[in-house]
């Protein structure tokens, strides 16, 4: 599936995952391949996202997480790589 990053100021990851899992506002979750839609906040805390490379962790202070189509969107007010 593909992930993208984005914050006000930059695209901070755009590519393939096959997983990636969220701070969301009522807990952590993670989204898998043909995951449900969903639309959720997310709070202070790391994103951590699993390619064919490994792991990479995002720390973010806050934002939205769109899931539509093997697609996600992350909105995130700012990003600490």
């Amino acid at each position: 599936m593909y992930l993208e990053i984005i914050t006000p100021d930059n695209k901070v990851f755009a590519g393939e995952v096959e997983t990636a899992q969220f701070p969301g506002a009522n807990g952590s979750f993670e989204v898998l391949n043909s995951h449900a839609p969903l639309i959720s906040t997310m709070e202070k805390g790391t994103i951590r996202i699993t390619t064919n490379k490994g792991q990479e962790f995002f720390t973010v202070d806050g934002g939205v997480v769109e899931v539509l189509n093997n697609k996600i969107i992350v909105l995130a007010e700012s990003v600490i790589v």
